[in-house]
């Protein structure tokens, strides 16, 4: 009898433990949807200039990478910087009695949902366009140009070059906002000589985490200045940029190189990054694996040097490394130009008559991605899943990298460019929040490899995210000591062990600028504290 009685009492207490735990979830569920119910009606009563879209949100639960779908409360269309921050304010007065979060969105061009938020607010930053773009100082040494944080940089290249203008440092996607790179990097082949975009930034508007408005400089409010630039959208939102500018050429004398070994390669790259008075403006590099007619392919657009030689260079499946090379040229020193490329190119030990050249328009050569876009969206191969890996590796464990990766794990890249090319640590300034490897000459690997959808083999998203997982798991079991550029990590011990000794910095900032963790949550390096009492 006693069992039995026991058996019963248990059967008694696992009902009312499983009762309490409905009607917990019962409370919890009906007092959210009545905090979401007063959210909306507190943000409907907001006096906006733009307005807040409630029903047609889906569009802002994707991004470029195509995997993460949150899907947000409203959609923010701001016409003026002060709806910004009026939304932004009015949830810091909500305090941690509402769960809401704001993630700023540019095109979308995000890998992670790192621009989505789930039941939050999405801000439609292109929304801020003012009406004309101004560009300043057109005559004098420093010019300058004030933007939206909602500008697209192709825009920005337009306007500037009515003025015989442009900014030093580019992306090699120009389809992006200026907010988004600027809370990166912003990195391309012009990167060893000027820096990274926020290396080339004078001032900013910014919205913090309170709904504050801060102007913001080196000299004033310098530590939002420093934090928000490769900031990751943690410590405010930038809606308004001051671009550093310098006269832009007519034309682009484009180059392209073979290798058929990395060490010579890498070697060339950093000597023409450290060059005096730096021979190229553009350097870049990426590695070709298992690609067949590829020299019949560039024949379309680029003139080989020696035909006859080039159409008899066979590599028989072996992986080659492309040196990518581009001198800006105006027409009154075409000549002299061409000569010293010529010079420069000879103390190069790429394979001879692999060598391709071309000329083209500046703007051409700058939005030259835009037209691999236009090919890949009219095949439908555009909007699929972007498993890319985006890494910093230094100098020092770059051929041990490159011999385990490009040797042993990448072993088909028909699907995406592999990228790699040196930058100049001191060309990075240390006191914003973007992470660096610690050596003088560090180098960009990026693995940008489109999913087939729906694939199950090689080209599918969970063997290419097999595949990079491998990846970093090698480079941490070698010490390579690299550091992931557009980082994504799920923990935060993830997120300390990437900011390192910046973390301390990293965590200070957003507890000043943004201590109810209301901005940029799909980052998911902190998270929002809610009360539900």
């Amino acid at each position: 009898m006693s069992y039995l009685h026991a058996s019963l009492l248990r059967k008694r207490t696992m009902l009312i433990v499983r009762s309490f735990t409905i009607l917990l979830l019962s409370c919890i569920a009906f007092k959210l949807a009545c905090c979401f119910s007063s959210s909306i009606s507190s943000l409907k009563a907001l006096p906006l200039v733009g307005h807040l879209e409630f029903e047609h949100v889906h569009h802002a639960s994707k991004d470029f990478g195509n995997r993460y779908q949150l899907i947000p409360l409203a959609v923010l269309h701001p016409k003026s910087v002060s709806d910004i921050a009026s939304t932004i304010r009015h949830i810091w007065m909500m305090g941690t009695h509402s769960q809401l979060t704001v993630a700023a969105r540019g095109r979308g061009h995000s890998l992670q949902g790192q621009a989505q938020t789930r039941h939050g607010i999405v801000i439609h930053m292109e929304s801020l366009h003012p009406q004309k773009l101004q560009v300043y100082s057109v005559d004098s040494p420093a010019p300058y140009v004030d933007v939206s944080g909602g500008e697209l940089w192709i825009n920005i290249l337009h306007e500037t070059l009515k003025y015989g203008l442009a900014p030093k440092s580019w992306t090699d996607y120009l389809h992006l906002t200026v907010g988004g790179t600027l809370s990166n990097a912003g990195i391309s082949g012009q990167a060893f000589r000027h820096g990274p975009q926020i290396s080339n930034v004078h001032q900013l508007e910014i919205v913090t985490g309170k709904g504050e408005i801060l102007n913001c400089t080196k000299r004033q409010n310098s530590d939002l200045f420093n934090g928000v630039l490769g900031g990751l959208g943690q410590f405010g939102i930038i809606t308004r940029a001051r671009i550093a500018l310098e006269p832009a050429p007519t034309m682009v004398k484009w180059i392209r190189v073979l290798y058929l070994d990395f060490a010579a390669f890498a070697k060339d790259q950093e000597q023409l990054i450290s060059a005096q008075g730096h021979k190229f403006d553009y350097i870049e590099g990426f590695v070709i694996i298992n690609r067949t007619g590829l020299l019949n392919s560039w024949r379309l657009s680029f003139t080989a040097e020696e035909p006859l030689e080039a159409s008899q260079f066979k590599f028989d499946g072996r992986t080659l490394y492309c040196l990518e090379l581009a001198k800006y040229l105006k027409q009154d020193n075409k000549d002299v130009i061409n000569q010293e490329v010529k010079e420069t190119l000879s103390e190069l030990s790429y394979v001879t008559s692999t060598l391709f050249t071309t000329e083209v328009a500046y703007e051409a050569f700058l939005d030259r991605v835009h037209v691999s876009e236009v090919k890949l969206r009219s095949k439908g191969q555009w909007e699929v899943p972007h498993p890319w890996l985006n890494l910093l590796v230094p100098r020092s464990k770059i051929n041990e990298f490159a011999r385990g990766v490009f040797g042993n794990i990448l072993t088909d890249t028909s699907n995406g460019p592999v990228i790699v090319y040196p930058v100049n640590k001191s060309k990075w300034d240390n006191q914003t929040s973007a992470v660096t490897p610690e050596e003088e000459v560090f180098y960009l690997v990026a693995i940008l490899t489109s999913a087939s959808p729906g694939s199950a083999g090689k080209d599918g998203v969970e063997e290419i995210l097999r595949r990079n997982r491998r990846i970093l798991e090698f480079s941490e079991e070698a010490g390579i000591g690299l550091k992931q550029y557009l980082p994504h990590y799920t923990t935060r011990e993830e997120w300390r062990s990437h900011f390192g000794d910046k973390w301390g910095e990293f965590v200070r900032r957003k507890s000043r600028y943004d201590p109810l963790a209301i901005l940029a949550p799909g980052h998911r390096i902190f998270q929002k504290a809610v009360s539900y009492s």
